[in-house]
């Protein structure tokens, strides 16, 4: 994962707030796959997180010229916060993801697949979370790589995993695939949402294997109930 500025955000706000109320076709992406991933609406899940029980030492920025406003809250069985979304495109080379169409490329993942190879950005839907710092250490919160995140945006639910790890003062950020399928520009350079994305991270989870969409949407299923049901 890369840092963003504000520099490229101010640059292209206005097209970013279009493209983020265009349907994916509309702004020359691929459709999402669906409106809803799972049994759980996204008005349930944020039912359960209007209000936050920080764990995070500190607070992080969404951009490196922002001010650090967003804690990681603690709830039954998940943590949370409620970021940005900026687009990684790093992991495989493909036609979507590769230096030509990402000024901040690299050709790997915190993460790997189940035969080695890194994360493929533009079919994985993963979310980024933030390396280990005075701030917050992810793992000592039960999250781990192949972990299920429940991402919400717009009324839909996208089930991740956790896939790769940022910057230690940024968060808000996650795949092609995670951003496409919430209906959100992908592109890498000039993709992404300023703001209204929750990211619910269900503890002590594991996709296997991690590249499994269908086992994050069960998996993640399963786990959304029972954070109803403990929260």
């Amino acid at each position: 994962m890369r840092t963003r500025t504000l520099t490229l955000s101010a640059a292209v706000g206005a097209a970013l707030l279009a493209a983020a109320t265009l349907p994916a076709s509309a702004s020359g992406t691929a459709t999402p796959r669906s409106a809803q991933e799972g049994s759980v609406s996204a008005a349930a899940l944020l039912a359960k997180v209007t209000s936050c029980s920080q764990i995070s030492s500190g607070k992080y920025k969404t951009d490196d010229e922002t001010s650090a406003t967003i804690p990681v809250c603690g709830k039954n069985g998940a943590v949370f916060w409620k970021a940005d979304m900026d687009i990684d495109c790093d992991g495989q080379v493909t036609s979507k993801c590769s230096a030509d169409t990402d000024p901040w490329f690299q050709d790997d993942t915190a993460f790997h697949q189940s035969n080695g190879q890194p994360l493929r950005a533009d079919s994985t839907p993963y979310v980024v979370v933030p390396s280990t710092s005075s701030i917050w250490k992810y793992t000592s919160s039960g999250i781990k790589g192949g972990g299920v995140v429940a991402v919400v945006y717009n009324g839909k639910v996208e089930y991740a995993v956790v896939g790769d790890t940022g910057p230690t003062k940024i968060i808000g950020e996650a795949s092609y695939a995670t951003a496409n399928a919430l209906g959100i520009d992908p592109d890498p350079e000039t993709g992404g949402t300023d703001s209204g994305v929750t990211y619910i991270l269900f503890k002590n989870s594991q996709v296997s294997p991690i590249e499994s969409h269908s086992a994050a949407v069960s998996l993640g299923d399963s786990l959304a109930k029972q954070f109803l049901a403990n929260n």
